[in-house]
């Protein structure tokens, strides 16, 4: 899962004043970024599109898998393989961007580290927790409820960490997702043939919401590396390591055979290397090019692309309750995507989900 958090980033690719994720004002007025052509403006939003699209194949990429796998194996895997390939790829290009810039680095110590670890914790957790909400209650529901709250959550911790009201709009977004969640814990699937549907999991769903509050605490950590200088790739480089070290001790306690048939390796090398590594660099990369309106908008393909597949490729049914309230969280978030279009924003930085 990819969500938007906006922030402001003063030694990344695009350090443009605008307005924080609880929609306040925090600088002055912000066009595109300069020295963009046509062309690569194109090629950015190109870059942001395929990796929401490449995010939201997560769930489906595991329900095709093997039957015999778990959440945590498949979560393990997936960020051993994607968050070593993601490191060694955002590092090369940190280190580039850093020839080409005349910004000093911010000086490196305990705190940064334990950040930027933090980070890779979170990233670990994140993924049992929406493995085992989409397990239990479909791609489409468990997707779009982790999707839903992260966001949400982000602004709720920040609301508690600064002590400032946050807007109108998102506000009134909060709401919106809020009840849709509601909804859906009391809709789920609908009546399967010889089956009664007897709502969503309340353990599924729990797991979708944690899901999202992990990365509520990773979008203020990077936002709060990134204010501080630190370079984008660096930041999402450093979550990739980190997460991979912590998944590695994972493995010698789960169950790895899945990981011997071609059906358990294909997925785990898409679910590592294509939503892991390639689309977190093609969505950092993207993001230095775009304004935070557009790139607000992109990110809808994630959760837009895990219904669909969820409901067309693995033929889940939602109740009419389920489906009201996909439809009130997705405004939700539509209307949240709508809030960070204000030409003050800054360019957003993008949180996996």
């Amino acid at each position: 899962m990819y969500r938007v958090s906006p922030h402001q980033p003063t030694g990344g690719a695009s350090a443009q004043p605008g307005r924080d994720s609880l929609g306040r004002s925090v600088g002055g007025g912000a066009a595109a970024p300069a020295g963009c052509s046509i062309n690569d403006s194109v090629l950015h939003v190109l870059a942001v599109l395929a990796a929401a699209l490449l995010f939201g194949t997560t769930g489906t990429s595991m329900a095709l898998g093997p039957d015999d796998t778990t959440p945590l194996s498949v979560g393990a895997v997936r960020l051993v393989i994607g968050g070593t390939g993601l490191a060694i790829i955002a590092f090369v290009l940190a280190r580039r961007h850093a020839r080409h810039t005349a910004a000093p680095a911010p000086g490196f110590g305990v705190r940064p580290l334990g950040l930027m670890v933090l980070t890779g914790l979170c990233l670990a957790l994140y993924q049992p927790l929406f493995f085992l909400g989409t397990e239990r209650n479909g791609v489409a529901v468990g997707t779009v409820v982790a999707l839903g709250s992260a966001p949400i959550l982000a602004g709720l911790l920040e609301w508690v960490l600064t002590r400032r009201m946050p807007s109108t709009t998102w506000m009134m977004a909060t709401a919106l997702a809020t009840v849709g969640v509601v909804l859906l814990g009391f809709g789920g699937e609908a009546a399967a043939a010889g089956g009664g549907g007897g709502g969503t999991d309340p353990i599924g769903l729990l797991a979708s919401v944690g899901a999202g509050a992990t990365f509520a605490v990773i979008a203020n950590t990077q936002r709060r590396l990134l204010d501080e200088g630190w370079d984008p790739f660096t930041v999402v480089g450093s979550m990739g390591a980190s997460s991979a070290v912590v998944s590695a001790f994972v493995l010698p306690f789960v169950d790895l055979s899945w990981l011997g048939t071609t059906s358990g390796l294909v997925m785990a090398l898409w679910l590592g290397l294509a939503t892991i590594s390639i689309a977190y660099v093609m969505f950092t990369w993207g993001l230095g090019g775009l304004t935070a309106a557009t790139a607000a908008t992109l990110t809808l393909g994630e959760p837009l692309t895990a219904s669909v597949l969820g409901i067309v490729v693995l033929g889940e049914r939602l109740s009419a309750l389920a489906i009201v309230g996909l439809v009130i969280l997705a405004a939700g978030l539509a209307l949240l995507a709508w809030g960070s279009r204000a030409s003050r924003d800054p360019a957003p930085f993008a949180v996996e989900g």
